[in-house]
């Protein structure tokens, strides 16, 4: 009776399927990630494409392009977006700091002092008010979705000593993107920054150039970097690496509200499993590092706040030298304090 019940549906379920592909989609979404199908961006749009097309009943369609199938970088990506060319793309801050600079606000160090801060951070209305920003300098041709995450936290490493405190950073070559908030904060807490590009990071740091970078425990580990020397790393967790997606606004609001509401649940379906995705795949990256010889440091609360104290001048630099900087700034500050008081209010309400 069971092993009946069970065939009978899965026969329904494939039949369901089968009747749910050969109907012509309504609406076409064309996503694409300049990443891999390791990557967290991937993860994200997986869980999209499912939710998506499932909610909506075979009424939108979901195509991913992962790779530079349809364009090769930032710009080249957001003037698609803009054009309409490309439905949805993800990009860092960098990627997107030449059409709206002001994103790098999620760069500057030190603002958001775990995930919980920075989840809540991104849920909310900070992030309203920077779609706000982009589509009123866009021409209303570029929407901001939702801000995940891709790659964790952004830490020290190195390949000459343990960094316990902004002194032990002095003088040693940091690779930066060439980029001028990076350089900055590098600047800032006394070491030089070297600019470098990504490909030629591992030959860099074996041969010397450089001696040290700002990345995430899965980077490090996915380009095999402590194999060229890079054997400290400390958890200073300066910055949220934020991953920003954005879709066509046209194309977004081309649909009727129903299926609108269909992709804004979809998108914070994606931003959920991109928060959860770094976390589960950094376990394993930490204890390989380890387990190679890796020295991993995590600074006292009074280093950290040495940290962010020596840092603290990037903030001025932001405020002066960005379009609208000021404002973003401003925003973030105030989505941090709120969500540190609430979250600190239902931590002391979850401890009694």
């Amino acid at each position: 009776m069971l092993k009946t019940a069970l065939k009978t549906l899965t026969v329904a379920a494939m039949l369901a399927g089968s009747s749910l592909s050969a109907l012509a989609a309504d609406y076409t979404l064309r996503a694409t990630a300049n990443s891999n199908e390791n990557d967290e961006d991937y993860d994200g749009l997986v869980v999209f494409k499912n939710f998506v097309e499932a909610a909506s009943n075979g009424a939108i369609e979901v195509e991913l392009f992962i790779g530079t199938q349809l364009c090769s970088n930032g710009a080249e990506c957001l003037q698609g977006i803009s054009d309409g060319a490309i439905d949805i793309y993800i990009s860092t801050s960098g990627g997107a700091a030449g059409i709206f600079p002001y994103v790098q606000v999620l760069d500057l160090p030190y603002m958001m002092s775990d995930d919980r801060i920075a989840e809540h951070v991104l849920s909310g209305e900070f992030t309203r008010t920077m779609r706000t920003m982009a589509l009123e300098d866009s021409g209303d041709t570029i929407r901001l979705m939702t801000i995940g995450n891709t790659g964790g936290w952004r830490n020290f490493a190195n390949t000459k000593h343990r960094v316990a405190k902004p002194e032990d950073l002095k003088g040693l070559k940091i690779r930066t993107v060439v980029a001028d908030l990076p350089q900055e904060l590098v600047k800032a807490l006394g070491a030089a920054p070297t600019p470098i590009p990504w490909p030629e990071l591992f030959t860099s740091l074996q041969t010397g150039v450089v001696e040290g970078s700002k990345n995430g425990i899965t980077d490090i580990m996915g380009m095999k970097f402590p194999d060229a020397g890079l054997q400290y790393v400390t958890l200073d967790g300066h910055a949220y690496m934020g991953a920003l997606w954005w879709m066509n606004n046209e194309k977004f609001l081309s649909m009727p509200e129903d299926l609108r509401r269909v992709v804004v649940d979809g998108f914070y379906a994606l931003q959920q499993a991109t928060f959860a995705s770094p976390k589960r795949k950094s376990i394993k990256a930490y204890e390989d590092f380890v387990a190679g010889g890796g020295d991993l440091y995590v600074p006292t609360p009074e280093e950290k706040a040495a940290f962010k104290e020596a840092a603290a001048p990037v903030y001025d630099w932001f405020k002066g030298n960005v379009g609208r900087g000021g404002e973003i700034f401003g925003a973030l500050e105030e989505a941090v304090a709120a969500a540190e008081a609430d979250i600190n209010a239902n931590r002391s309400a979850d401890l009694n």
